[in-house]
């Protein structure tokens, strides 16, 4: 349902959507209907095309909208980390609704810090 939501939402019909995902019609009515699901890769793709967040798109968590803009959309791509630990989650957050040049500083002061301890790659 959530994929239906999504595709409506950017305006698009099923057959637009499946031409910018590059599969069938058909393909797009399956994930709608819930009886298929995406693989995560595709779901990436599709929250980008439809411009929602993948995290609702795959969960229904989350708020529906992406608030980045177009030409940082490349960076869901290489998402495939979920945060599971409530404070990460407070901190993703936080760092999202600042400025970039007050993330960089966050990200030059974090990577301070994990440099004088021994991270662990588990």
């Amino acid at each position: 349902m959530r994929i239906r939501a999504a595709r409506r939402s950017a305006g698009m019909s099923q057959r637009e959507l499946a031409t910018r995902l590059g599969v069938t019609r058909g393909a797009v009515a399956n994930w709608e209907s819930d009886n298929v699901a995406p693989a995560t890769k595709r779901l990436q793709r599709i929250a980008q095309v439809t411009r929602v967040n993948f995290e609702w798109l795959a969960t229904g968590r989350g708020p529906v909208k992406r608030d980045s803009p177009p030409d940082e959309v490349h960076a869901l791509d290489t998402v495939t980390e979920t945060v599971f630990d409530p404070l990460e989650l407070r901190l993703l957050r936080a760092f999202r609704n600042i400025s970039r040049h007050d993330r960089m500083r966050i990200v030059d002061s974090v990577q301070s810090l994990a440099g004088r301890k021994s991270i662990s790659s588990d």
